[in-house]
């Protein structure tokens, strides 16, 4: 008997069937070890020796995998084929070493891409050795991470407030985004008119757009006010006469190429685009479908790998998917050769492939009534971007046609026809902030030079610049990876860690940084500019990839980072005021006792106060100018209960109504009037449940009729009755583990289903 270990019971599933009856597959339940959580678990006085210790609740794991082993010849450590997967081995092979629970017993490495049998025991048949330059690889990250946490978190605390933390990687990416809500910020728009001419030919009508006047070419800021662009106007008006002369038409071939195979990171990017997945929802449900899905015959991978920076695909894949093609869509829809794609990232390793369906032949509807909705959705997309990568390039043709309107003044118009779609037939990548409109792809009427058009109208229209866009989950994922901070597989944490910290907050699917967020930002890019560089974050991944290639070894890697960064961990102690790093002085004096001003970091944000506090208590909110703080604003109503008037007023959880009689008169009530949900209050069956916030800004709901009636509840009401204990109502909750539910809000009732999200993101998708 042989025992194989895998990080999941789903994984191990569905390997158990591949294998015959002399293997047994137990799970692992993911890392079995880790650093002991204090101070000193790596020792960097004696080669950064690292302190592990077992982690108590995957312990009895352990203890189930070591009871098999007395009754097993050999083990076979099968955990994914990255870094993360070898140090999973390695640290289970150390902890069952250590307490001999091998006896001698040979220990073998496995590793596959995919979840197939030929994969499996193709496998099984060769193993290797663990790799300790992967284990030391993860080790140095492991300890890098280790040590900026546990020295400049704690610095954090001392210098901002409790609380707070600091790493690695997610503080350039905090960077980034205090950056670009600066630079929207200082962005100053400018105004600029386009003018467009609407003309007609036979009964068709297109547009073209103004490119040369008066001899001159027409750049954005060519016509800047109104004025200008009238005369602009009247002047063309009476040049044209009623009419444009075709002066030139270009006609052109163009071909367009598929989008290499997914990626982490390019399949975590079109998620967010077309699906509008979260980082963590995308890798969430690609471990699902990579792990395995009952498909009516037992579990199946359905997809490979999906923590891959390489965009090759295994040669026996590429045959199955030309032929694939060949039969569903016409021989003369494959290309003469395989399309061969160069990987971008520097240390993507060959060996593994790109993400792609396990067989191109798992069609995603016959596959529909087996998967969740969401995995049919994550399935579908990388089935169509794989067979789409191998198709023949789409062929279309491109007419640009310049239009005279007298001597010099010239209209350019643009369009285009799809001759072949190709692989446009199958699939398209999307794009981050598209323009609605693309003027090349609009068709034109045949036009030929010297014939004129019916010129209907000349339309100046009136422009502003906008700034940079904030990033959205795809476009920050994007950012990353071009800057070479982090590894796709560790996009999702970082996003997800800057929002637990409440350094960031996604709107509207755009990241805002928080008052927090821009603090901890100053603070760092003050303070430790070197380490939120984004050109030595990118460098020192380099390094840790080069020790996992056995390039460069992994103690001198961390010597170099440790002794200059401890000094400055240090120096910022000593030198550093906590004031230097939560306020910042304002040219302005306090109205009360006309001491200096100055923006500060409070308990719920910033605000501006007085620098002579506690003497003097002037405040005021960030974001109100000076005379509407001066001057209280009344709301235009009288108070119910005594019949002064209304005013707004600010407390310790931000802006609220109150009675300008106070302290006389306490009556007070919310700026935002609570939202009604609809939904009937299961509890008193008389009011209904309201959306309001608590002190602290968190949503919840609770009955129209409190205090008569105390029903509250965290997550969002359905009106839908428990199919399990018949409860009035359902909730939505959102978890990181499990997803979007249905629950049921009843402690002693169990039921969940999951529930989809409506998604405007869905009329993106290509079909």
């Amino acid at each position: 008997m042989n025992l194989v270990i895998v990080e999941s019971p789903a994984k191990a599933k569905t390997i158990k069937k591949y294998l015959g009856k002399d293997f047994e597959v137990l799970a692992s339940y993911g890392h079995v070890r880790d650093l002991v959580p204090k101070e000193g678990a790596v020792d960097t006085e004696h080669d950064f020796q690292m302190k592990y210790q077992p982690i108590e609740r995957n312990d009895k794991h352990v203890k189930a995998i070591s009871s098999k082993l007395k009754n097993t010849d050999a083990l076979y450590l099968a955990t994914d084929p990255d870094r993360e997967g070898e140090a999973i081995s390695w640290h289970l092979y150390e902890l069952l070493k250590n307490r001999k629970y091998l006896k001698g017993k040979p220990v073998h490495r496995v590793v596959f891409n995919e979840i197939t049998k030929k994969a499996v025991q193709d496998a099984i048949a060769h193993p290797r050795e663990l790799s300790m330059d992967l284990v030391n690889a993860q080790q140095a990250r492991r300890a890098l991470d280790y040590l900026v946490g546990f020295n400049l978190s704690p610095l954090l605390w001392k210098k901002i407030r409790r609380g707070l933390s600091a790493g690695r990687v997610q503080s350039p990416a905090l960077r980034m985004i205090v950056e670009r809500e600066e630079e929207i910020e200082a962005f100053k728009s400018r105004e600029y008119w386009t003018v467009e001419a609407d003309l007609k030919k036979e009964g068709a009508e297109f547009k073209a757009k103004l490119a040369q006047y008066g001899g001159d070419k027409v750049e954005q800021f060519t016509i800047t006010e109104e004025k200008q662009a009238r005369e602009v106007e009247k002047t063309l008006l009476e040049k044209a006469g009623g009419k444009l002369d075709v002066a030139k038409v270009t006609k052109k071939q163009r071909r367009r190429n598929p989008a290499a195979p997914f990626t982490t990171s390019t399949l975590q990017q079109e998620a967010a685009r077309k699906l509008g997945f979260t980082t963590n929802r995308t890798m969430r449900v690609a471990q699902q479908l990579y792990e395995g899905v009952d498909i009516g015959n037992g579990a199946v991978g359905l997809i490979t790998y999906m923590r891959t920076d390489s965009v090759t695909l295994a040669n026996e894949a590429v045959d199955e998917i030309r032929g694939y093609i060949a039969d569903k869509y016409g021989k003369e829809q494959v290309p003469d050769k395989p399309r061969v794609f160069k990987t971008k990232s520097k240390n993507a390793q060959e060996a593994h492939e790109a993400i792609r369906p396990t067989s191109i032949l798992y069609h995603p509807k016959d596959l529909t009534k087996y998967l969740s909705k969401e995995q049919a959705r994550l399935y579908d997309l990388i089935w169509k971007r794989t067979l789409a990568s191998q198709m023949v390039h789409a062929t279309l043709h491109t007419v640009a046609a310049d239009l005279a309107a007298g001597e010099g003044n010239l209209f350019r118009a643009n369009g285009s026809t799809i001759v072949n779609p190709g692989f446009m037939a199958v699939y398209q990548e999307g794009q981050d902030d598209k323009k609605a409109k693309d003027s090349d792809e609009k068709m034109l009427p045949l036009l030929k030079e010297g014939e004129q058009v019916d010129l209907l109208a000349i339309r100046p229209e009136q422009h502003f610049t906008e700034p940079p866009p904030r990033y959205s989950e795809a476009s920050l994922v994007k950012a990353l990876e071009e800057h070479g901070i982090g590894r796709p597989s560790t996009y999702a944490s970082i996003i997800s860690t800057l929002q637990d910290r409440e350094y960031v907050e996604l709107e509207k699917k755009r990241f805002y940084p928080t008052d927090v967020g821009r603090v901890v930002n100053k603070f760092l890019t003050n303070y430790f500019t070197q380490y939120v560089d984004y050109d030595f974050t990118a460098k020192l991944e380099d390094e840790l990839d080069a020790v996992a290639r056995g390039e460069e070894e992994w103690v001198p890697l961390l010597e170099k980072f440790w002794k200059p960064f401890k000094e400055r961990i240090d120096h910022t102690l000593e030198n550093v005021q906590r004031s230097d790093v939560t306020q910042e002085k304002m040219d302005e004096k306090c109205p009360k006792c006309d001491s200096p001003l100055s923006i500060r970091l409070g308990r719920h944000g910033r605000f501006i106060g007085c620098t002579n506090y506690p003497e003097c208590d002037y405040t005021r909110d960030l974001n109100a100018d000076k005379a509407e703080a001066e001057q209280p604003q009344e709301v235009g109503r009288d108070c119910p209960e005594c019949g002064s008037p209304l005013i707004f007023k600010r407390g310790r959880y931000g802006k609220f109504i109150g009675c300008s009689g106070y302290p006389k008169c306490r009556y007070i009530e919310p700026l935002e009037k609570p939202k009604d949900t609809g939904v009937p209050c299961p509890k008193c069956n008389k009011g209904t449940l309201m959306q309001r916030k608590s002190r602290r800004g968190k949503i919840f709901y609770s009955c129209s009729t409190y205090p008569k009636c105390d029903y509250a509840i965290w997550n969002e009401p359905v009106n839908e009755p428990c199919p399990q204990c018949g409860w009035p109502v359902l909730t939505i909750k959102t978890t990181k583990r499990r997803g979007t539910e249905k629950v049921c809000p009843q402690p002693d009732c169990s039921f969940a289903e999951p529930y989809e999200e409506p998604a405007s993101a869905d009329k993106g998708e290509e079909s």
